[in-house]
């Protein structure tokens, strides 16, 4: 306290800096959970046809052409119920590749293929691994709390990573 400073003037300054210490806090927090619903948001449009796989068509694709965003393919099924296509397309990415042979699952009522097993399920939530890299900063920076942002942040790294190595 300033010595010339009255003691209610005081109290006014800490009370104030208090309200602004709380709302950088929800303004910050409300920031890093929306980064972090966009990027569960942003996966969950693929990975719910990777990880809930009970009723849908398995098959592989063998991929005969690829463009600048998607590869088509032959599909051959492998459960029940399933039909052969001789064109289905699946998206492309750096690990997709022409002339290979990949297993995917159908999205049901169309022609799109998404690549299951360990490499599709963690493929589809790279979305989700930039958002935690993204909301880290968020926390370390805004919210000043740097062991969870740390952690945040590490999480995100190995999603990516195993996703990079995995696919």
């Amino acid at each position: 306290m300033i010595p010339a400073m009255p003691a209610s003037a005081a109290a006014t300054h800490q009370s104030a800096h208090a309200v602004l210490r709380w709302g950088r806090f929800a303004a910050m927090g409300t920031v890093a959970v929306l980064i972090l619903i966009a990027g569960v948001w942003a996966s969950w449009g693929t990975a719910q046809h990777v990880m809930l796989t009970k009723g849908r068509e398995h098959g592989t694709v063998d991929v005969t052409r690829c463009g600048p965003d998607t590869c088509t393919g032959r599909y051959a099924p492998l459960s029940e119920g399933s039909q052969p296509r001789s064109r289905v397309v699946l998206e492309r990415s750096v690990a997709v590749h022409q002339g290979r042979t990949y297993t995917v699952v159908m999205k049901p009522g169309s022609d799109e293929a998404v690549r299951s097993g360990p490499a599709g399920v963690l493929y589809a939530w790279i979305p989700l691994g930039g958002a935690l890299l993204l909301a880290s900063v968020v926390v370390a920076g805004g919210l000043l709390r740097t062991r969870a942002a740390w952690v945040m942040a590490l999480s995100g790294v190995a999603l990516l990573t195993a996703a990079f190595v995995s696919v």
